[in-house]
């Protein structure tokens, strides 16, 4: 059985950096006692080849083996193109 590879949906929210980008990655969980939805926020930091990712876009991430110190994802794909 293979293993699945992990994806996340984030924002790019920094891409001042050599093939590297900051994607925030949301997600609501319920709270532990009162049920109600919480907004909790991670970021990654990316791997952008072709550095096509700019502030803003929506991209998706995949997990890779570790490509410096601070870097595990890297950029699968842009979904939608912030306006500049």
């Amino acid at each position: 059985m293979r293993e699945r590879v992990k994806r996340r949906e984030g924002i790019v929210v920094r891409a001042k950096m050599a093939k590297t980008v900051v994607v925030q990655v949301d997600r609501l969980v319920p709270h532990a006692l009162y049920g109600k939805r919480i907004r909790r926020r991670v970021r990654f930091m990316a791997h952008d080849e072709q550095s096509q990712c700019h502030e803003g876009d929506r991209v998706l991430i995949i997990e890779s083996p570790p490509l410096s110190r601070h870097k595990r994802w890297r950029v699968s794909r842009v979904l939608k193109q912030a306006q500049r």
